[in-house]
């Protein structure tokens, strides 16, 4: 007895900003790639097929797509990744410190004034709220 059959898993290849056709959001889109598998004995041999889509990360919505439109939105993508990659920065002496008289953060600028008492916050009265009347 042979056991044949296919198996199709999904790889998702790159994620692009654009606007959606659907729902008219500018969203995440992820690009993703099914590839179907001839298999003997549960054990996957070679691929039968090769389809790439996205699917809106807002909607839901999927878009099928040509290998050649699917290599745009990665160079798309990876276009994208290198513009938001900032330069990289040297150390500057004192860099990232108040400047000098600048408080530092987590410590008050002055003590609390004798007398001094938080205010607490007005407890506004609950309303009662009633359930709805059932008629038989």
């Amino acid at each position: 007895m042979i056991i044949y059959g296919w198996r199709r898993s999904v790889q998702e290849l790159a994620t692009a900003t654009y606007l959606c056709g659907n729902c008219h959001n500018p969203s995440a889109h992820a690009l993703r790639r099914a590839v179907t598998k001839f298999t003997l004995f549960f054990i996957p041999l070679f691929p039968i097929s090769s389809k790439y889509f996205t699917v809106c990360t807002f909607c839901g919505m999927t878009n099928k797509l040509t290998k050649d439109e699917a290599k745009q939105v990665q160079a798309m993508q990876q276009a994208t990744a290198q513009q938001q990659v900032p330069a990289p920065q040297q150390a500057v002496p004192g860099a990232g410190q108040p400047p000098a008289g600048y408080p530092q953060a987590g410590y008050p600028q002055q003590p609390p004034q004798p007398g001094y008492a938080p205010q607490q916050m007005q407890q506004y009265p609950q309303q009662q709220i009633q359930p709805p009347r059932q008629s038989f």
